[in-house]
């Protein structure tokens, strides 16, 4: 019974819509109403500006590293990557903002930030430079998930190769409008970088 309160609070963490409430505290505006309507870092800082921007995905990065935390904090013994996955989920899909969220890249960062920092480091790092390089964040995420799994499956943790491969995908189909978008030279890129 505790395993499923974990998973379901696990949920309810990355349902939190940090990107509405902070639009909405702030800047008095629905953000979706703004942009790509999307309640993510991304379209925070493109609608709002940075410091709205920062805001938002440092919080959704703790949203997916506090559910990663739960097996030791309400003593289960369940993988933290696997406590964290609800999480994702619930940024994806949020109970309190109609079920229409983010697109699972700060909360994964958060989980993984928790169960592997090295992986994190690796991911992250690879984040930046793709982004620095191509000037789109889309994919720079999806590069950055990539990584995510080689070192996973370089360090033969197999929780992490499986989890990996499933964030892989989920962010391939998330971003699959935005993929189509680079193919034919419409995705936005970002200017601030």
């Amino acid at each position: 019974m505790t395993l499923i309160w974990l998973l379901i609070i696990s949920y309810l963490l990355g349902s939190i819509p940090t990107a509405l409430i902070v639009g909405k505290l702030g800047y008095g505006v629905d953000i979706r109403t703004l942009g790509s309507g999307n309640l993510g870092g991304t379209n925070t800082f493109r609608s709002l500006g940075f410091t709205a921007g920062l805001i938002v995905t440092v919080i959704d990065v703790l949203k997916g590293s506090i559910a990663a935390a739960l097996p030791y904090t309400m003593g289960v013994d369940i993988n933290p990557m696997l406590a964290g996955l609800p999480a994702v989920l619930g940024h994806c899909y949020p109970i309190f903002a109609g079920f229409r969220g983010g697109k699972a890249v700060a909360t994964s960062a958060g989980v993984l930030l928790l169960y592997s920092p090295f992986c994190f480091i690796a991911a992250a790092s690879t984040f930046f430079i793709t982004m620095y390089l191509s000037k789109y964040v889309s994919l720079a995420s999806i590069i950055a998930a990539i990584i995510a799994h080689t070192y996973a499956i370089f360090f033969g943790d197999k929780v992490l190769s499986i989890v990996t491969f499933a964030l892989v995908v989920f962010l391939l189909w998330r971003h699959r409008s935005n993929i189509e978008r680079i193919l034919n030279g419409t995705e936005r890129k970002i200017s601030w970088m």
